[in-house]
This record gives structure tokens, C-alpha cells and sequence, in this order.
């Protein structure tokens, strides 16, 4: 099992070098690692390139997460694909675990693990609504995002087949992924902490954007628009994209968001209709 690692960061030198030095001590070494450099003016990559030579760095304007991602992706040499953001890192058994669980489970195309979560230094529990799980997780990708990318590593040809990374949502392209992957194969789950998760700090795509739900709605609204989907998982998922425009909408009454209101008043309508038409066939 040949192994890239992926990790686009944007002016995150004060938390490379700790994502970088977690790949590098690994107790099974990955087979190549790229860091994609989104437009940082920080020094970063240059920081990367004098400290550690062995890493392939790209550089490219500040096109975004998805944008970052896949063009590490695409200058992959190799079909496995470990994911790693930048303000994360690995615990040192990773890989060798992962390429374990890839001999003793073969035929996935994607395999994750558990995480540690750290915010502002101090270890926090995940929710129950946070467990991660393996097999036909469909539906548990629905809430909210079920897979940790820094957890991930996943076949690269499988990616390609999928499109990728949506390059046009600014946030949420994780939980996009996941709905389009997991409808169609089962993933594999290592239930041990891989992965430690930095959050609360200012540069987090969700202190970014409120109302982070929106883009969870678009990717909904494409998936059940698009996509060929099991009777269960369309009913599983119209109801989550109700429940969540309901929420939304609520949301945007409250505070008064006009913008979020003529967006996404229009679209919940027209799925009540849908619905109501498909109960009086």
C-alpha cells in the first residue's frame, strides 16, 4: 500500500511544522508527501522547503481548501491518498495502522479512525452525535460531517471517479464528499484515536462562515438532484435537507438575514411541493 500524503494549508506556518514532523514520525514511513501552498504570504512554503527538502511543495493563488486539495491529489504518484490538514496532526502508529487494517480488509476505498479533539489547549469530549463509525455510513453522513479528512486515506482512482472536491463550496466539502463516497461504498473504521484535531482558533473555516448548514443544504439539494440514490437513503436524505432548511430559515428570521431568506425560502417551497405531489401519485 503506497501512500501520498495531501496537506494544503494557507498561512499556517505556526501549525505545519507540527502536521509535518507527525508524518515524519511515523513508525511506517508514507511513500510521498506534498504540501500545497494556497496562496500563503507567511513564508510557509519556504519555511518548508529549507526544513524539510524531502517534501514535494506546490504553490498556487489562494483558490481554497477544495482547489488545494485536489491539486495535490492530481500530482499524486500514488493510488493511496492520506489526507492532512494543516492545523492537525497524526499519532504515530497512523499509517502502520491503517496499512494493517488495508491487508486484513481489503476491498475498501476508504479507511479512518477515531481523533482527539484539542481546542484552545484543552482536550475536549466529542458528542455522542459525533461517533464515527464503518460500514454503509450513509446516513450517519447526513447530520454532519462523519469523517475527519486528517483521518482519511483514500483511494485515489475512487476520488477521481467521484470529481473530487467541490471547488465552488468555500466550506463543507468534506461532508459533500463523504454523501457522494458513502452511498455508494462502505468504508472501513479503526476505532483508535489516529488523529489529534486543533480547533478554536481564528483561521477555522467555521469561525469564517455562520450558518455553516447552507452549504451542507447546496450539497444535499445537488445529491438528491443528481445522484442515483437507494429509496431509503432519497427518504433519509429529503428529510435531513427539510430539517435543515427549516432550521436555516428560522435561523436568518430571527437574525434578520434577508440574504439567507430570498436564497433559501424559495428552495424549501419547492420541496414541500415536491413532496406533496409525490403523495398524491
Amino acid at each position: 500500500m503506497q501512500i501520498s500524503v495531501v496537506i494544503p494549508s494557507y498561512n499556517r506556518r505556526h501549525t505545519l511544522e507540527r502536521a509535518l514532523q507527525s508524518v515524519f514520525d511515523q513508525t511506517s514511513t508514507v511513500d510521498e508527501i506534498i504540501l500545497v501552498d494556497d496562496g500563503s504570504s507567511d513564508g510557509s512554503s519556504d519555511m518548508v522547503k529549507r526544513q524539510y527538502p524531502e517534501v514535494k511543495v506546490l504553490c498556487q493563488p489562494n483558490l481554497g481548501v477544495s482547489a488545494a486539495r485536489n491539486r495535490g491529489i492530481a500530482s499524486a504518484r500514488f493510488e493511496w491518498i492520506a489526507l492532512l490538514d494543516s492545523d492537525d496532526s497524526w499519532m504515530p502508529r497512523k499509517i502502520e495502522l491503517i496499512r494493517d487494517a488495508r491487508q486484513q480488509h481489503p476491498g475498501f476505498v476508504l479507511y479512518h479512525s477515531d481523533e482527539i479533539w484539542v481546542r484552545r489547549g484543552v482536550r475536549v469530549n466529542p458528542k455522542h452525535k459525533h461517533r464515527k463509525n464503518g460500514g454503509w455510513i450513509f446516513e450517519s453522513c447526513l447530520p454532519l460531517c462523519a469523517i475527519s479528512p486528517s483521518a482519511s486515506v483514500i483511494s485515489k482512482s475512487t476520488l477521481e471517479s467521484l470529481g473530487m472536491f467541490d471547488e465552488k463550496l468555500p466550506a463543507c466539502e468534506d461532508y459533500d464528499l463523504w454523501l457522494r463516497l458513502c452511498h455508494q461504498f462502505p468504508v472501513h473504521y479503526i476505532d483508535k484515536a489516529l488523529i489529534t484535531k486543533y480547533g478554536g482558533h481564528d483561521d477555522q473555516l467555521s469561525q469564517q462562515y455562520p450558518a455553516m448548514d447552507r452549504f451542507r443544504i447546496h450539497a444535499l439539494h445537488r445529491l438528491l438532484t443528481t445522484a442515483t440514490l437507494q429509496p431509503e437513503y432519497y427518504r433519509a436524505a429529503e428529510a435531513t435537507l427539510l430539517n435543515k432548511l427549516d432550521i436555516l430559515i428560522n435561523g436568518a428570521v430571527k437574525h434578520h438575514n434577508q440574504a439567507l431568506l430570498d436564497e433559501f425560502i424559495p428552495l424549501r417551497d419547492n420541496w414541500y411541493r415536491h413532496g406533496e405531489q409525490l403523495a398524491q401519485c
